[in-house]
């Protein structure tokens, strides 16, 4: 079972659409029902991210070029990205091991763990290796379900599942995102 998708494959998925395209549409939070978090050290990433998880039924909310942010009033901030996390029924962090130095995520996981309980939350992994594992394993990220490409049991055919990897059990990613 293949566990993490890697950097170069993100950017092959977002190269097949038109990335610019996908980040602008996510920056508007009305009717959103995915917050998805992420250090800005992985935008290079994110179109792929957005990609997937829109190609299973979600609808993304990033903050990059959401013009109602306003970076230089972090009160202001904190509010939007309460609202956004709020609003959307899902909550997902990409996680890499670039996003150690971030000042936002671990905030925007605590909103998203408070809002939406273990079951709407997932880890995004992605690594420059698939088998790059140990960094996601680090204190609290253990506790969260992660977004894989992998296989059922019974099952030939590798797909986008949510797994819960104490357990052992995974859900379609479709059918999380519902």
């Amino acid at each position: 079972m293949k566990a993490f998708i890697t950097y170069d494959e993100l950017k092959s998925i977002a190269t097949k659409y038109d990335a610019q395209k996908i980040l602008k549409e996510a920056r508007v939070s009305t009717g959103k029902t995915v917050f998805l978090s992420h250090s800005s050290k992985d935008n290079d990433i994110l179109p792929g991210v957005i990609r997937i998880l829109e190609g299973h039924g979600g609808k993304v909310y990033v903050d990059v070029r959401d013009h109602e942010l306003n970076k230089s009033d972090f009160t202001a901030t904190a509010a939007r990205l309460r609202e956004a996390v709020r609003n959307c029924s899902k909550f997902v962090l990409l996680v890499t091991p670039r996003t150690n130095n971030s000042k936002w995520i671990p905030w925007e996981l605590g909103l998203g763990d408070g809002a939406k309980r273990d079951q709407n939350v997932a880890l995004f992994p992605s690594a420059e290796q698939s088998h790059e594992k140990s960094w996601s394993e680090q204190e609290y990220l253990g506790l969260y379900q992660r977004i894989i490409w992998g296989n059922f049991e019974g099952k030939e055919e590798p797909e986008w599942m949510v797994l819960n990897h104490v357990s052992n059990i995974g859900n379609k990613l479709a059918r999380w995102l519902r």
